[in-house]
């Protein structure tokens, strides 16, 4: 939210309050994670003992929840009721060292330093290995008044025809941080415009928008920087930014209310910072090998049945395309029905028989769900008389027609409403369900009552959190650790434990594929794991040029999905040449998995996304920050899909010997590449020196991996490595490779 008019002024109707100097720096036992520091802030130099009256300071209190990270908490009026930050399961008692003396204040967390300095200017500054890499100046911390005539842009995202307005706020806190010379912003979520963030104005406001606009499905207030640092702001709610936009020099980000809190979080590296914030917010779990192979829908509004839905999968076994999982969309249920969980009973009369002899073919089950109770179901009066639908202020169920008539809200704050949904999908998980479609959880009104009490601008956002949570304990519960595995749209801060999430509504373009591309690059650079997408896009028909394109890109991914809106994405609907291209691709996969499954153990295990950005992991080429139509896939396999029908792309191979992993031709990196591919190919290349565990199966993701092996050495190596295998059921081997002795 732009608060100022230019360098000089304010808006009109706009009030600006700025700490000024660290009038007093004490040392406290009184933070949220033990030993701290408190600065108290007045808004104007104290020159004389009459400025301390009728002058309003800002408290900005410091302590460390994390090694290599440092809480800042900014209040105006320190004794309101905060409305709570995001779950954060890896604070911990504060280890860092505290100290105050004539020279300013220090907390040292290990990694990263905070140093406040005594008077004014207002100097609070960020190291890291003894080095600034950000800091709050002159001007940054801000209580900001709006008149009623303001004249703000108040930044609102979601149509207000979707419910979720984010109510009007006349008190803001913002804090500014350094934007340094060179300097690129990434992450704040999977956001389908420009990777690097800076010059953008970025709303943290989930919406229903696509992919094709500036709203988001998963916003996230963290960004990383490649200064060797990221921001958390630890505010589930509307958080403003301005990245770069309204003070070019510095990221603004803002918050309605008297206290913004924020974490800065050390790297020095891309990774470290995710390690950090991951081990924070909440750590991805291991997910199943299954679901790693592909998944085939019925797509959403297209007509099917049992018959239909086994002669996709028995055309798919006959052209040796295998698929690991069948998805039933919205349609499995009645119409206006959404939802009551009962399969429709006109179309599937045995859904228990049909169910079992899906897992008779090997294949495994998602169905759709969203958290909306349409009023025809059965269980929305059930719902309503128990109070488990949100409600209005009147007291009255809150409803609208918007998706489904009539519809209610399940509200999550009440343990015995989230207890009831869940009963329902134990229900499901019984019949034979594996796992579900965890869809919408954005459209979430802000004019209603929790019965926690919680904050409903808050709760817009947070929603999401405690609709996909009751539902993936459910199939922890059920399933096991290592079994349980979503497929949500919706998502914010410490969503990554709950994977997996895909990119939402795309077009059927080639345009479409890059922006849905770019925000799988911008979620990972958020935190998240685990992310797919509906290959040949959501919306219209893709032509088959489409098609295929986007097929061996989507097959190169951790999780992949055929799914459209009105229109079937089985191969062959499109051409002969598409059943072929889903083959290889398909095959391919399966021969990866051996590395693709340790890739996600060892997500689990650091927080590092399979799908990486170029910048992760090669932070030190500086060709590689604005790199968003091509990514490494794990470590050692760089992917750049082709967005054209004629198949030329342009890509970059940062330094060193890389192998084409389909042709096996060698090409010398540190330059751009401009090659033509066929629908069958794309560039695919090995990095120098990798030692890349080949799997010996192509019929589906969960054989085990140790038989009939190989290890597949590339050229630019040196000396002796080692590749480490895990099975889906746990065995583990660590094996030696000389990286000079090349098989590729």
């Amino acid at each position: 939210m732009k608060f100022t008019d230019g360098f000089w002024q304010l808006r009109p109707g706009v009030t600006a309050l700025h700490a000024q100097e660290a009038y007093d720096i004490a040392a406290t036992d009184d933070t949220p994670d033990g030993p701290g520091i408190v600065i108290t802030a007045p808004t104007m130099v104290i020159a004389r003992r009459g400025d301390v009256l009728n002058r309003p300071v800002l408290t900005t209190t410091l302590s460390s929840p994390a090694e290599g990270v440092i809480r800042v908490r900014i209040a105006h009026h320190t004794g309101g009721r905060w409305h709570g930050g995001f779950a954060l399961p890896g604070a911990e008692r504060s280890t860092a060292s505290v100290s105050v003396s004539e020279t300013g204040g220090v907390v040292n967390a290990g990694a990263l330093v905070a140093r406040i300095a005594p008077g004014a200017p207002w100097n609070l500054a960020f190291e890291v290995e003894g080095r600034r890499v950000t800091g709050s100046g002159h001007k940054a911390q801000g209580y900001i008044r709006l008149a009623e005539d303001a004249q703000v842009d108040p930044g609102i995202v979601g149509n207000a025809r979707q419910g979720g307005r984010m109510p009007a706020a006349s008190a803001f806190l913002h804090e500014q941080l350094d934007l340094g010379v060179g300097e690129h912003i990434y992450g704040l979520g999977e956001r389908f415009g420009p990777l690097v963030k800076n010059g953008q104005t970025v709303e943290i406001w989930n919406a229903d928008g696509g992919t094709s606009s500036e709203q988001a499905y998963k916003n996230v207030p963290f960004h990383l920087s490649d200064r060797g640092y990221g921001v958390l702001v630890n505010d589930p709610g509307h958080v403003s930014y301005e990245i770069g936009s309204e003070a070019v020099e510095r990221v603004q980000f803002s918050v309605s209310g008297e206290v913004l809190e924020y974490f800065v979080i050390a790297g020095p590296t891309p990774k470290q910072v995710l390690g950090r914030y991951t081990a924070l917010t909440g750590r991805p779990p291991v997910v199943p090998a299954w679901s790693y192979g592909l998944w085939l829908s019925t797509s959403f509004t297209t007509d099917y049945d049992e018959q239909t839905v086994n002669s996709f999968i028995d055309e798919m076994a006959a052209r040796e395309l295998p698929v690991s999982v069948f998805h039933f969309d919205c349609f499995w249920m009645r119409e206006f029905n959404w939802c009551d969980f009962e399969w429709d009973p006109r179309v599937f009369p045995d859904p228990e028989g049909m169910l079992g002899r899906l897992h008779d073919k090997d294949i495994r089950v998602c169905v759709w769900i969203n958290p909306y109770i349409a009023q025809r179901s059965p269980l929305f009066r059930e719902a309503a008389d128990q109070g488990f639908l949100v409600r209005r202020t009147d007291g009255s169920v809150w409803q609208w027609d918007l998706w489904q008539a009539g519809m209610g809200l399940v509200d999550f704050t009440n343990p015995d409403a989230t207890a009831w949904y869940q009963s329902k999908l134990r229900a499901l998980i019984g019949q034979g369900v594996d796992c579900f479609k965890t869809d919408f959880g954005e459209r979430i009104p802000t004019d209603v009552v929790w019965a926690d009490g919680a904050d409903p601008e808050r709760m817009h956002n947070l929603y999401t959190e405690l609709y996909n949570r009751a539902v993936f304990e459910v199939l922890t519960d059920v399933r096991g650790d290592g079994e349980a595995v979503l497929f949500a749209r919706s998502a914010t801060a410490g969503g990554q434990s709950m994977p997996v999430h895909w990119g939402g509504d795309s077009t059927s373009t080639f345009a479409s594929m890059a922006e849905t591309l770019r925000g799988g690059l911008s979620l990972a650079l958020s935190g998240f794991a685990f992310w797919s997408h509906d290959i040949g896009g959501f919306e219209g028909t893709p032509d088959a040029a489409v098609f295929k394109r986007w097929t061996a890109f989507g097959l190169l991914g951790s999780h992949s999905r055929f799914h459209g809106s009105s229109s079937y994405r089985v191969p062959w609907a499109f051409d002969e040449e598409a059943v072929d291209v889903t083959r290889r691709f398909t095959h391919l996969k399966m021969r990866l998995m051996p590395y693709l499954y340790q890739q996600g153990l060892d997500a689990a295990a650091t927080g590092v996304p399979l799908m990486r950005p170029m910048v992760l992991e090669f932070p030190d080429d500086r060709a590689a920050a604005y790199l968003d139509r091509q990514y490494m896939l794990g470590s050692d396999l760089l992917v750049a899909p082709v967005f054209s029908a004629e198949g030329t792309v342009d890509f970059y191979l940062p330094a060193g010997e890389w192998t084409s992993l389909l042709t096996g031709e060698t090409v010398t990196g540190g330059s751009w590449r401009r090659e033509t591919h066929g629908f069958d190919s794309l560039p695919l290349y090995v990095r120098p020196g990798a030692a890349l565990p080949w799997g010996a199966r192509v019929d589906g993701p969960g054989y085990d991996y140790h038989d009939g092996l190989q290890l597949r050495v590339f050229p630019g190596g040196t000396g002796a490595g080692s590749v480490t295998v895990t099975n889906p059921d746990g065995r583990s081997v660590t094996y030696d490779v000389d990286l000079e002795e090349i098989t590729g």
